[in-house]
């Protein structure tokens, strides 16, 4: 990395619907904040690009269960997480967003090629779908049992339990739709496929960077070649996305898998856009690198998919130089759960420990998941603070620029002749750029930062050893050499800090009155010239305090009693609404009159129902739990004022109340004695 060389460096597209937590921070953004830091350190001309993704499922979704607009949520989220990122201290040049003019065009573009090169596979394919909501089902909204050991509850590519590869949910047994619980259909739908040439993935990656992209990345990409990719739909059936630009598409968007990752050009655009730039340079110029910071959950989608179509694109697209995922980080010895609350959030911690940034920033990095999983305590987070930033980096920073101001008024002392100890000091300043680099190039960023920590314990023992505030009482030229060394280890951390800690490096820059110089520079010239005057330092890091950190153990404990159900299997309790939501509601005693089945509808029947008010037609999925005429004459609470809407054909006007039982079928809810159909409950 002497050179100057152009670099694209890109962190995974933060999904819109919630904010960001620790573990997104230690996996993605930090290592890949830290790396760009580095890179412009260096010289190197970097893109460093982000942006929050707006589409899919879980959006649509979460629109409906807060009554408003898939736009409204992603708006919403899309300003929490980027200021969140602004404050603390991730330095994108351009943070855009999925539903952007630039990224809909870019996107529609980069199909429209692949699609005008017949590289798509056109096929009618059955696909599950819910009936009761009238939507295609995603992968992640179809859960099941393992095919090969049968564990429960398998929603994603891979069975937790035996490790087998789940290529499709249809492989799945016991398949249902995680959205409603019901069993979902398969129905006929056209999609376009993009099919993958396996021999150019293996001998790319697994033989071209075997050596040099990590372990746990190669593994995850063998396991899923070896077990042959199948072609994978790139469009969907929803409204809420970018349309898909050709005939015979109405009703259909993009998958959000693949117009995720052209987000990272979208943005690029944009970016060179603003600042008179030609973007093509940073994805279509072979001399360019290209790195994605990910989690180990997106491998796929980068070193199989994203790569495949930047290599079908007829524009002459680059491959990513490197993908170095990481693994996962725990939360107190749990697994993160947004649902469950179990998390540090980032806009949370932002504003309960304001001006403390780089403490998280330190933590995390120290306990970065590199290549397995790893845990962040809040025990842990006050020890690394009050033992390593403030004994050690802090102590020894205010000790030596508070005698600088006392001995010499702020002015650098002109050192005497240099002892041995002195020249090792000196001489080992010069050796930690090239250490920290090395660490930080080859995606060691635990390593580096200990690199980075060692100098300064180096700066904190010479000091103990030669002890300037007993030396100067019979020896001031002596002490003169020992504070100019000593400076000399300030000075090196000032720079050497800032891909870590890049507010303490200011902090730092500022006590010492300087100004931030190249990576390179920081081994080759005089770091803290004699003359040199400094400004009086404030205390660089301060003690976390144990009822601080009881108080947020005691706010995720609080979240553990939140989730204790007395049944374990219970759902968890819907978003809170309002008196005024309730009253809403209204909920009747009526008397089915008739029962039928659905004609091609399996799980269909359709009732006749006495509300009181009138006589309506009510559609449930419960055919599997009941036959039609055990059902006749039933008394049955119903939601009468729910929006009429159209299943199977039939306009159905309000919702019977259900509950299910532990055998998995379908129960009533009914008054205890026989009411008057149209008395109102509640």
């Amino acid at each position: 990395m002497n050179q100057s060389k152009r670099y694209t460096v890109t962190a995974a597209l933060p999904y819109t619907n919630g904010p960001v937590h620790i573990g997104h921070l230690a996996g993605v953004y930090i290592p890949a904040d830290i790396y760009a830091r580095y890179l412009r350190l260096k010289g190197h001309d970097v893109a460093f690009m982000c942006g929050s993704d707006e589409h899919g499922v879980p959006i649509t979704l979460k629109a409906k269960n807060e009554g408003v607009t898939p736009q409204e949520i992603v708006d919403k989220y899309h300003e929490i997480i980027k200021k969140s990122f602004a404050d603390f201290g991730i330095s994108f040049d351009n943070y855009s967003r999925t539903s952007a003019s630039i990224h809909h065009e870019t996107a529609a573009d980069f199909f429209k090629d692949l699609y005008d090169q017949d590289v798509f596979e056109e096929q009618v394919s059955e696909q599950f779908y819910d009936e009761a909501e009238e939507q295609f089902l995603a992968d992640r909204y179809l859960t099941g049992n393992c095919p090969n050991c049968g564990n429960e509850d398998i929603y994603r590519d891979q069975c937790e339990n035996c490790g087998i590869t789940i290529q499709s949910p249809k492989d799945l047994l016991n398949v249902r739709s995680t959205i409603t619980g019901n069993i979902p259909v398969l129905k006929e739908t056209k999609h376009w496929y993009l099919p993958f040439d396996e021999t150019f993935l293996s001998n790319w990656i697994l033989k071209d960077h075997q050596n040099d992209w990590k372990s746990n990345v190669l593994g995850q990409v063998k396991s899923w070649i070896d077990a042959g990719l199948r072609p994978r739909a790139v469009t969907r059936d929803l409204d809420w996305g970018i349309k898909v630009p050709v005939e015979g598409a109405e009703g259909k968007v993009l998958y959000v898998w693949f117009d995720a990752p052209i987000g990272y050009i979208s943005a690029t655009k944009e970016w060179a856009e603003r600042e008179g730039k030609d973007w093509k340079p940073y994805w279509q110029n072979n001399e360019s690198e290209l790195v994605h910071f990910i989690g180990k959950d997106n491998i796929v989608f980068h070193c199989l998919i994203f790569p495949q179509m930047l290599k079908y694109h007829s524009e002459n697209y680059h491959l990513p130089t490197n993908v170095p995922a990481n693994e996962f980080l725990n939360l107190e010895n749990d697994k993160i759960s947004t649902s469950k609350n179990w998390a540090v959030w980032l806009h949370e911690y932002l504003e309960e420990f304001k001006g403390q940034q780089d403490v998280l920033r330190y933590t995390l990095t120290t306990n970065m998941p590199e290549t397995k999983d790893n845990n962040f305590t809040w025990k842990d987070f006050q020890t690394k603070n009050n033992s390593e930033l403030v004994n050690t980096l802090g102590n020894f920073i205010n000790r030596i620029l508070v005698l600088t101001n006392k001995y010499y008024d702020g002015i650098v002392p002109s050192p005497d002749d240099f002892s041995d100890y002195d020249k090792e000091v000196l001489n080992a300043i010069k050796e930690y750029p090239q250490k920290i680099g090395k660490n930080i190039e080859t995606y060691h960023f635990r390593d580096a930062l200990s690199d980075f920590m060692k100098l300064a314990h180096l700066g904190n023992k010479y000091l103990a050893d030669e002890e300037p505030w007993k030396v100067i009482k019979i020896d001031e030229n002596r002490t003169k050499t020992i504070m100019y060394v000593g400076l000399q280890v300030a000075t090196a951390l000032a720079q050497l800090a800032e891909p870590f800690l890049p507010y303490t490096a200011v902090k730092l820059q500022s006590f010492l009155n300087i100004q931030s110089i190249s990576w390179d520079e920081i081994e080759s010239v005089e770091l803290l010239p004699t003359g040199h005057t400094i400004n009086k330092p404030e205390l660089l890091f301060s003690r976390i305090d144990d009822d601080v950190i009881d108080a947020q153990i005691q706010k995720l404990e609080d979240s553990k009693t939140e989730n204790k159900m007395t049944n374990p299997n219970a759902k968890p309790q819907k978003e809170e609404c309002t008196f005024d939501d309730f009253q809403k509601i209204d909920l009747r005693v009526g008397t089915i009159l008739e029962a039928k089945k659905v004609k091609k509808a399996d799980r269909l029947l359709e009732f006749q129902v006495d509300t009181g008010i009138d006589v309506r037609t009510i559609v449930s999925g419960v055919a599997e739990s009941f036959s039609p005429d055990d059902l006749i004459g039933k008394q049955v609470m119903v939601l009468v004022n729910l929006a009429p809407r159209k299943i199977k054909g039939i306009v159905s006007q309000g919702m019977l109340l259900l509950t299910d039982k532990e055998d998995g079928k379908l129960s009533f809810v009914t008054p205890d004695d026989t009411i008057k159909n149209g008395e109102i409950i509640g």
